[in-house]
């Protein structure tokens, strides 16, 4: 294995073969569709990474790559109750089998609990990174307790002209309490 491995153009089996492994810190800006998704500098956030390939031996087989990554960060998204910036950590730690092309890891999808994924000599390890972060967003981000007060509005806070309206209902209980007429 290269000395400097480019991660951007992995050969999986030959990481795995060699039990090879590589990390790094990044800033979140390198990372366009998470960067979308942060509030404010996406530089100011950085994604620390860790790789590591494994071959395991396989009974009647030639075995399989792996690949472990672990990922953390602390990224700034909306806080979707008082929409005021919160800080929302975000973990990666998966493993995942290689397996010989896309046909086989639908194949196999269904039947096992490990991730698959399509052997590649051309391998974008940031782009799985970028796809494990963006997996790890909360659906609705938001603060345990928001540091605003959030408005609220009252039957005594509405504006006078709402309070008068009628209730649209009101028309279909008069016709229910209204006398019926005999035919």
């Amino acid at each position: 294995m290269p000395e400097k491995l480019n991660v951007q153009h992995l050969d999986i089996a030959a990481f795995a073969r060699q039990q090879a492994s590589a990390s790094g810190h990044t800033n979140a800006s390198a990372y366009p569709r998470l960067a979308q998704e942060l509030v404010g500098d996406a530089a100011a956030s950085t994604v620390a990474w860790q790789a590591q390939g494994q071959w395991l031996a396989q009974t009647g087989g030639a075995g399989q790559p792996w690949l472990y990554l672990q990922a953390h960060t602390t990224v700034a998204l909306t806080c979707q109750r008082c929409l005021q910036p919160v800080d929302v950590a975000l973990e990666v730690d998966r493993a995942f089998r290689f397996v010989k092309d896309e046909a086989t890891a639908e194949a196999q999808d269904d039947e096992c609990e490990e991730d698959l994924l399509a052997m590649s000599r051309d391998f974008d390890l940031p782009a799985l990174i970028e796809d494990e972060l963006l997996m790890a967003l909360p659906l609705v981000p938001r603060h345990a307790v928001c540091p605003v007060a959030l408005p609220m509005q009252t039957q005594a806070d509405a504006p006078q002209e709402a309070q008068e309206r009628p209730h649209p209902f009101a028309a279909l209980a008069q016709l229910r309490s209204a006398p019926k007429a005999e035919d």
